[in-house]
């Protein structure tokens, strides 16, 4: 016999409310998924050095026409804020201050994975193509390629292209932007 137990959602605001109270830390390393606080996996070197390479290319070539954040929260809807590894937004002169950025401020949203490659193609991305961001990259560690995710519709992507070595990417918002997967991955 299986007990179904009843959990407990909470939404962005009640999330939000718990960080203000000193419940959860601003350290924990956690994000709000569907209504559920999950903790985050730790980052290994690879994942660090993967995604400092991403933020200094991206800086490179793009410093004046986006806002470049690492693992800062974007707010999906009311019960999902997760912390993507990065992201490039629209530019604003107040650099989000009052909210989070939230999906159509997103030109690109990057995960890097390497533990987290079956929770990031099964739960992550499924929300956010469900929330409208238009493009995701995958970053897979392990198998060194680049999954490309466009043109959200429900909660799945209509274009999913996978780049390996000797491939070149372009983000669909800077097409006059050429990377290689080897750039990306070192």
């Amino acid at each position: 016999m299986s007990v179904k137990l009843k959990r407990r959602q909470f939404t962005v605001k009640e999330y939000d409310l718990m960080v203000e109270a000193g419940i959860l830390k601003n350290d924990d390393k956690v994000e709000l998924i569907a209504g559920e606080i999950i903790q985050m996996a730790p980052m290994g070197s690879r994942h660090a050095s993967c995604l400092r390479r991403l933020d200094r290319i991206f800086n490179k070539l793009l410093y004046s026409k986006v806002i470049i954040d690492t693992q800062i929260p974007i707010q999906l809807n009311d019960e999902s804020e997760p912390e993507p590894d990065l992201i490039l937004l629209q530019l604003r002169d107040d650099f989000y201050e009052e909210k989070h950025p939230q999906p159509e401020d997103i030109f690109l949203l990057v995960e890097v994975a390497d533990s987290t490659i079956k929770y990031d193609r099964e739960i992550k991305i499924p929300l956010y193509a469900e929330n409208g961001i238009y493009e995701v990259w995958m970053i897979d560690i392990n198998q060194q390629l680049v999954e490309v995710y466009r043109q959200a519709k429900g909660n799945i992507y209509q274009n999913v292209q996978l780049f390996f070595r000797g491939d070149i990417l372009t983000i669909e918002a800077f097409d006059d932007i050429n990377l290689t997967v080897e750039q990306i991955l070192g």
